[in-house]
């Protein structure tokens, strides 16, 4: 290998995190179900994605991996976006990875950087390191995760977030997130940083949901659809996302006439009410 050749960094490795893993039922499964899972994961097609842009970061990763993909942003309302930038930038999850970069991208085209909430799984992705605090959606998060996400909300900075925490699921016959989190209204308050809501239009395949809903027939805890995330982010190839941004929502408006767990379904239904308009 010449001197100006980069050496090939394996991001994504299966096989490895499985054999890193505390479950004793991931450790005890057969290599040919390992190469199953690498396949559907998109494991090689990762790799070559972030090792493309190894030399980026940030903003300029973002923008490097939308127009590889060849995606097309119809942004609704850019307008609504304040001057200042210390807000939340809260927005629904359809997508899983595609609605995490357009909202990741946006914010930062207006603000220069931000910090996105974002779960541990980007730690797989260091191009996204100065943007990402993370934070664990299907757990506890550490006394060093929390401390790192209070010091944020302090600054003068844009944060981003999904207030639902997990992936978009078919309720009540509708592709909607759970019911939306009531932390980003305690800290609106606390900290004095206005709301900004942002709907993107869409969803992910009927497999994604499929395997939901198979899943939970047969009472399977585990989130196995989680596992086609990377595949949706690649089906988004050559297509157009669509996003409506609203007006802020100062943070006055949170009072004691709702609980904060109430306002933040409150905004939650804003934040769809844009969805139908548009």
């Amino acid at each position: 290998m010449s001197t100006d050749e980069k050496k090939y960094i394996k991001y994504i490795d299966v096989e490895k995190n499985v054999a890193e893993s505390s479950s004793k039922l991931l450790k005890n499964l057969p290599g040919f179900i390992l190469k199953i899972i690498a396949r559907i994961v998109h494991e090689k097609d990762l790799n070559v994605l972030l090792n493309k842009f190894s030399h980026t970061e940030g903003a300029e990763f973002l923008e490097c991996v939308l127009k590889d993909f060849n995606i097309t942003l119809d942004i609704d309302g850019l307008e609504n976006l304040p001057e200042h930038r210390k807000c939340f930038f809260a927005a629904n999850h359809p997508f899983g990875f595609a609605d995490g970069l357009v909202l990741t991208y946006i914010v930062s085209q207006k603000y220069g950087t931000l910090k996105a909430i974002a779960n541990d799984t980007f730690r797989f992705i260091p191009q996204l390191q100065p943007f990402v605090v993370k934070v664990n959606v299907f757990g506890s998060s550490s006394k060093e995760y929390l401390r790192a996400i209070e010091e944020t909300y302090s600054q003068d900075i844009a944060i981003t977030h999904f207030p639902a925490g997990i992936v978009s699921r078919k309720r009540d016959g509708m592709i909607q997130d759970l019911p939306w989190q009531k932390s980003f209204i305690a800290k609106s308050v606390a900290h004095q940083r206005d709301i900004v809501p942002l709907f993107f239009h869409g969803t992910n395949s009927k497999l994604f949901y499929r395997i939901n809903n198979i899943r939970k027939f047969f009472g399977i805890k585990a989130n196995i659809e989680l596992m086609l995330l990377p595949h949706e982010i690649f089906r988004k190839r050559n297509t157009t996302i669509k996003v409506s941004i609203g007006k802020p929502i100062p943070w006055t408006t949170f009072d004691k006439s709702h609980s904060h767990y109430e306002w933040a379904q409150i905004v939650r239904q804003m934040t769809y009410d844009m969805g139908k308009r548009s």
